[in-house]
């Protein structure tokens, strides 16, 4: 039996403005640019505020306008949208920014792709059309490190179906030591073994090189694994012996594509979003100026309202056209106010986040971080969660100690063996010096890690010690060993 009822419920969401704020305040230095950009080219009500620039921010035009009016043309009062100026004084300067507004080109690499590069010194060797084919194909199976990851067999395969060049294992292996002998060295190796190799060969001029590639052709696990004493006894060496030829296997380049100075990837540039300086003992925060844009409502749009207003007769092309105008007017005013509001909202949050970390700021010691949670400065500035973790996430500021990743800053909270709370990037960074400071002959273990913290006043468990370490890109005491 199916019957009907009224059911009254609250709900919120988010207004398509509100979800573009967002998106908006989670936007980095450049990619805000980009966004004002295309918001410009796609409303022609906003402009430039540079060619006029007004002191004052004067009184909104459009403060009495009631979005929920008629949408009739006959209904808009037309001197809600004009004022006694020429141009509305819309200008989203912030009061605080940095002077680094300038320079607003993306640099890029020039010069060749890296394949290419190598198609090139094929030149160089003579080749019959069939080879050239199979090399050229070869060096399009170069990845960005350098190698060629794909078995013989397959490549073969794929020289009969892509190429219709039929070919055998052999005669592609003899191909790819042409290919080995390409510049730089160690390119078109399978692993890092032969990539090793492929260099030492190249090189082998002294003692020390040719005990290094004896080392990695014929003890790589033993080389790989450090374990010293086994490569002594397997090669009748001396410690010395083997420190240099260590030495020069840490000369080479695992990953030789990485070399090339002519490859085409964009070549990533931080732009730090604030800045902050010390100045007589005082900290000071700065916006960086390219994100307080001069905007305000065209000119031209101001004029064709008010020629539709002075006119005696309106037709309905007329009527037409201050509506789509009412519309472009409203989003752009709506926009300057979005981008006024990130502005405030960047400012409030990155100076709460310096005050909470004052000491660091001052001083640049790492061990002076406090514990900092997103809810910490959440709820200082009155703000959503998300909120601040938008402002975080994608953001930098520059320092006097180097640039910084805003989320960088925050760390959870553990107990010292006083009861204070201590953040786990202070305990890191402790633990980072100890391995620094350790004996490298004898790498200190986990478990020896684990035990050090405690007597400096931190219990941390060994699994713990453990995901910090690798959290910081350190590898197990094995793999730290120096002889």
């Amino acid at each position: 039996m199916l019957k009907q009822y009224l059911n009254l419920k609250l709900s919120q969401k988010l207004s398509p403005q509100q979800i573009q704020l967002m998106k908006l305040i989670q936007l980095p230095t450049q990619a805000f640019e980009e966004a004002v950009k295309q918001e410009m080219e796609e409303n022609p009500a906003l402009d430039s505020g540079k060619e006029k620039v007004e002191d004052d921010y004067g009184d909104d035009p459009y403060d009495d306008y009631n979005d929920s009016e008629s949408i009739s043309a006959d209904d808009i009062n037309i001197d809600e949208y004009l004022s006694d100026d020429e141009i509305p004084s819309y200008r989203t300067q912030a009061n605080n920014y940095s002077a680094d507004d300038e320079d607003k080109s993306i640099p890029y690499a020039s010069g060749i792709s890296f394949q290419q590069h190598l198609k090139n010194q094929l030149n160089t060797f003579r080749l019959s059309e069939h080879k050239r084919i199979i090399a050229e194909f070869l060096v399009g199976s170069v990845d960005e490190s350098g190698y060629i990851r794909r078995e013989i067999i397959d490549i073969v395969d794929d020289l009969a179906f892509t190429q219709s060049i039929m070919s055998t294992e052999d005669e592609v292996e003899e191909v790819l030591q042409i290919v080995h002998k390409l510049e730089p060295a160690g390119v078109g190796a399978r692993d890092l073994q032969e990539c090793l190799i492929i260099q030492l060969e190249q090189k082998k001029g002294n003692e020390a090189q040719l005990l290094a590639l004896e080392i990695i052709d014929k003890a790589f696990e033993h080389f790989t694994k450090k374990h010293y004493q086994k490569l002594l006894q397997k090669f009748n060496i001396t410690e010395e012996e083997l420190k240099d030829a260590i030495e020069e296997i840490e000369r080479l380049n695992p990953k030789p594509g990485g070399s090339y100075s002519g490859n085409t990837r964009i070549i990533e540039h931080i732009v730090p979003d604030f800045t902050i300086r010390i100045l007589e003992g005082q900290l000071e925060l700065t916006l960086n100026g390219r994100n307080a844009p001069e905007l305000r409502v065209s000119s031209e749009y101001h004029n064709m309202l008010k020629g539709y207003k002075e006119s005696k007769e309106k037709t309905k092309s007329q009527k037409d056209a201050v509506l789509f105008i009412k519309q472009k007017l409203d989003s752009a005013k709506w926009f300057i106010e979005a981008i006024l509001q990130r502005q405030q909202t960047l400012l409030v949050t990155m100076n709460t986040i310096m005050n909470y970390q004052k000491e660091y700021f001052l001083t640049g010691d790492e061990r002076k971080l406090k514990p900092m949670i997103l809810k910490d400065i959440a709820d200082l500035i009155d703000m959503d969660v998300s909120t601040v973790s938008r402002v975080a996430n994608s953001k930098y500021v520059d320092t006097p100690y180097g640039t910084k990743l805003i989320k960088d800053f925050f760390s959870e909270a553990m107990k010292n063996t006083e009861g204070e709370d201590v953040s786990t990037r202070e305990i890191k960074k402790i633990l980072e010096t100890v391995i620094e400071e350790e004996d490298k002959k004898k790498p200190l273990t986990d478990e020896k890690l684990s035990a050090i913290l405690k007597e400096k006043g931190y219990p941390i468990a060994r699994r713990t010690v453990a995901k910090y370490r690798e959290q910081l890109d350190i590898p197990v005491a094995r793999l730290r060993k120096k002889i």
